[in-house]
């Protein structure tokens, strides 16, 4: 099964103001060999593109993760209130897909994009100068806030792009590039952190926001045409978020994505202390394991994208992947309660390494089916889609730190809660066996 993707759509010889969105996307019987390689190449580049902007939140915390020990010690603090700036950044990025997510359907893409991405790099910059774990806290919430213009305004966009099967397949190709952020940025962290120290990653994560606004400025295309924008300013934003939440459906995916990501980031905020301080590996041993849990992501990924959608219904293959998740929560408690005995670091790897390959089979098909039935507030539904994710990850957050360093037992405990609450929204919210695709929203 060929995966598709841009550049299959018909787009122009060379880079327009926007890009045509009607229509299935399917080049003329007429394009010349040329005008194919043209456009393939400028589906690829705009695949890129958009799967770097889908990684700004990922890379943002996770090339992170190996200094947390070393900033409670540089800021003399403890484990908690060092989570507490991961909370900061989570509330920033919920917050800001608010605010962006409808801007974008007013003014288009590109022009609220731009001004997140600049605004990221300042914000990154004032993260490394922090003096303090409280300015670190403060001036992280803002860079969740710019970043969150990136996550947002690429889900608008395939949204733009796409419908369907189509949409569903190309989420899980985004989750293959913006997953090589979870692969990628611990490792390179933790070996950053054999010459430099915390603040020298933000430095690294500035330059990074640079490289990232430059490309967008240069060779991301409008893809909101202005006869298609909302001209209602926020009194209309706020009634169509409002007509998205009376939609038990899309209120359902919404539920069961935001709280399997709680699972997800109850592993992020936990790992680096239950890896480091109660099994004793090094910051480079932290980062392998956990660049071995994201291959397990992203190639699960893969086989939601290549494999499954098309050939089993979008429902089915969430219950899946609900199935997977529980089970491995479940093992988890079960392992660090004690009531086995001491399991090890092999075992507790093995068990995270389930829960994360269980995860692609949830997420990108609940966008997906969220998405699907709003194409005409897609930056409303990006918006609500992402923040609740990022908000209700960002309760999650303290929680596994409750019980201090000395135990796995509350990461277990949140992961476990957040799945079997996801998966009791699905089966009565999202009701499977009552398939209503139609969509929600018309103008």
């Amino acid at each position: 099964m060929n995966l598709p993707g841009p550049s299959s759509m018909a787009a122009p010889d060379s880079t327009p103001d926007t890009l045509p969105i009607s229509g299935p996307r399917r080049d003329p019987a007429g394009a010349t060999a040329a005008q194919l390689t043209r456009r393939q190449r400028a589906g690829v580049l705009l695949t890129l593109i958009l799967g770097a902007l889908s990684a700004v939140p990922p890379l943002s915390m996770d090339m992170y993760l190996p200094a947390l020990p070393e900033v409670g010690d540089s800021l003399g603090t403890g484990a908690a209130t060092v989570q507490l700036t991961l909370t900061a950044c989570l509330l920033g990025l919920g917050l800001g897909q608010l605010i962006v997510g409808p801007m974008s359907d007013q003014l288009g893409r590109r022009r609220p994009l731009l001004i997140g991405m600049g605004c990221y790099v300042v914000a990154s910059v004032a993260c490394a100068l922090a003096p303090t774990v409280e300015s670190l806290t403060a001036f992280r919430f803002i860079q969740g806030l710019a970043g969150s213009a990136g996550v947002v305004i690429s889900r608008a966009i395939v949204r733009d792009l796409f419908d369907g099967v189509a949409m569903a397949r190309f989420f899980s190709t985004l989750m293959l590039i913006s997953g090589a952020a979870p692969i990628l940025s611990p490792v390179f962290g933790g070996q950053l952190m054999r010459f430099t120290d915390w603040r020298g990653i933000f430095v690294v994560l500035a330059a990074a926001g640079v490289v990232l606004t430059l490309v967008v400025a240069r060779w991301l295309p409008e893809t909101l045409p202005r006869e298609r924008r909302h001209a209602g300013g926020v009194r209309s934003a706020l009634r169509d978020m409002g007509g998205l939440f009376r939609d038990r459906v899309f209120t359902g995916h919404l539920l069961v994505g935001s709280l399997t990501f709680a699972a997800l980031f109850a592993y992020v905020a936990a790992s680096p202390f239950v890896i480091q301080e109660i099994y004793g590996a090094s910051p480079q041993t932290f980062s392998m394991l956990f660049m071995v849990n994201s291959i397990g992501l992203v190639g699960v990924s893969q086989i939601n994208g290549n494999v499954l959608v098309g050939r089993l219904p979008t429902h089915h293959i969430m219950a899946i992947g609900l199935a997977g998740v529980t089970l491995s929560a479940l093992a988890l408690l079960v392992m660090t309660s004690g009531v086995l005995g001491d399991p090890g670091l092999v075992a507790v790897s093995v068990g995270l390494f389930l829960l994360m390959g269980s995860m692609p089979l949830v997420l990108p098909n609940a966008n997906s089916e969220g998405l699907e039935r709003t194409p005409h507030a897609a930056g409303s539904a990006s918006a609500l889609l992402g923040a609740s994710a990022f908000f209700v990850g960002a309760i999650a957050s303290p929680l596994v730190g409750v019980a201090g360093e000395g135990t796995a037992l509350p990461m277990a405990v949140v992961q476990l809660t957040s799945v079997l609450l996801a998966a009791v929204c699905f089966v009565t919210l999202c009701r499977p066996w009552r398939r209503a695709g139609r969509p929600i929203l018309s103008r």
